[in-house]
């Protein structure tokens, strides 16, 4: 059964509300207001996530959609980009919208199946300084984004089987 959540969240000191969609694909999201995708990766049974950003926490791997860029194209350059791995494989998990005041974005989220091309040197943007592969149910030792961050994991560990 898909789930829609609402949520309220600090993000830089703002208080921003944030409502979670599952989906099966990303047909209904407007492209010009999509931003992001990230990817709750699996390498075997583990999960990959990042440290860095301008928060330098933990967290998952992907990023900003660039111009001419489908949502895949981005999700597999920034997770080449992020963590040195290949995506073989991604299926969409849901997308947030995000209202932050007087901007309105949205933001896509994939399950991903991912193999290394080699160790992990560095994100080229700087941005991701290091990577782990993690039980993934032990995510919340790394981040907590609460309820939209837990459906976000739930519905990945969910699909991964279709990987």
């Amino acid at each position: 059964m898909f789930k829609t959540i609402s949520s309220r969240m600090i993000n830089f000191n703002k208080n921003i509300k944030v409502i979670y969609h599952d989906c099966e694909n990303f047909n209904e999201v407007d492209p010009n207001k999509t931003t992001q995708a990230y990817g709750v990766c699996f390498y075997g049974d583990k999960m990959v996530i990042g440290f860095g950003g301008k928060k330098k926490n933990w967290g998952l791997v992907g990023g900003t959609i660039e111009k001419g860029e489908t949502f895949e194209e981005t999700l597999k350059r920034e997770i080449i980009e992020e963590s040195n791995m290949e995506v073989l494989k991604c299926i969409p998990i849901g997308y947030q919208e995000v209202f932050d005041h007087d901007k309105y974005i949205i933001q896509l989220r994939y399950a991903c199946k991912v193999k290394p091309l080699g160790p992990f040197t560095k994100d080229p943007a700087g941005s991701v300084t290091e990577i782990k592969l993690i039980d993934p149910t032990t995510y919340k030792k790394y981040f907590d984004w609460g309820d939209v961050g837990d459906r976000i994991i739930e519905r990945a560990i969910e699909l991964k089987s279709k990987l």
